[in-house]
């Protein structure tokens, strides 16, 4: 089976495309690299550091750093999935993502979106 074309994404562009989707609505880039951050591990010179390398998405969070243990509380719906239902790693971990950044979006509380064991 062929991988999903996300995963060979380069993921400044993913980047890009989150941080439009949060400055639309009013929200930071630092709003958005805190999350990741939260997410992943990756702190600000770490994810630059892989921003500039132009890593694609799957080594992005295949080489994450420290993913945080209380991102399984993420639970919902993005595109139409349900991201606690996802059986693969990586895009269960790109949705997380996603769900993320919507819910930063559409203006909830960085102290609700980081989700706490």
């Amino acid at each position: 089976m062929a991988k999903h074309r996300i995963y060979t994404m380069g993921f400044a562009k993913v980047y890009a495309a989150l941080v439009a989707k949060a400055e639309r609505k009013g929200r930071t880039r630092a709003e958005v690299d805190h999350v990741i951050g939260w997410l992943t591990g990756y702190g600000t010179r770490a994810l630059e550091a892989q921003l500039s390398k132009k890593v694609d998405v799957e080594t992005f969070f295949a080489k994450a750093p420290k993913p945080n243990p209380s991102r399984t509380l993420i639970k919902g719906v993005v595109c139409g999935v349900r991201v606690e239902e996802i059986e693969e790693p990586i895009m269960r971990e790109i949705r997380y993502l996603d769900k993320l950044v919507d819910e930063l979006a559409k203006g909830k509380a960085m102290e609700k979106i980081l989700r706490k064991a």
